[in-house]
């Protein structure tokens, strides 16, 4: 790439991409098999669509201010970029996904989930 490229709004700058890259070889050392280039594939790409939808909430609030309608961009911020699920919606989907006939079983992901659910939740007094 020349350093023309690096000016396209949605291309991360340098120093993102190496913080990136290094991101991904703390995780490689950690055990955690990942490939680096996908991970920062993964990373810019969630960056640039961070960025388009900015670009498009700026765009939308002059437009939308001139005539008086404020609740356009939350909606399209929360529309565009949902919440994930809690622990706890993701501990209870995970039950209502799983098997519950005779041998009923979840997956190691499932119960994986539960447990860190139930890990979060206070002891009782």
């Amino acid at each position: 790439m020349t350093q023309e490229d690096y000016k396209h709004p949605i291309t991360p700058p340098p120093e993102l991409v190496q913080q990136w890259n290094n991101e991904a070889v703390e995780e490689w050392a950690e055990e955690q098999p990942i490939r680096i280039d996908l991970f920062i594939a993964t990373r810019s790409a969630q960056w640039g669509a961070d960025q388009e939808l900015k670009a498009c909430c700026e765009w939308l609030e002059h437009k939308v201010l001139l005539q008086h309608q404020h609740d356009v961009v939350p909606s399209l911020r929360a529309a565009r970029r949902p919440k994930p699920p809690s622990l706890k919606e993701q501990a209870l989907m995970a039950l209502e996904d799983g098997d519950t006939g005779p041998g009923a079983s979840l997956t190691s992901n499932e119960v994986d989930i539960i447990r860190r659910a139930l890990e979060q939740l206070p002891d009782a007094q």
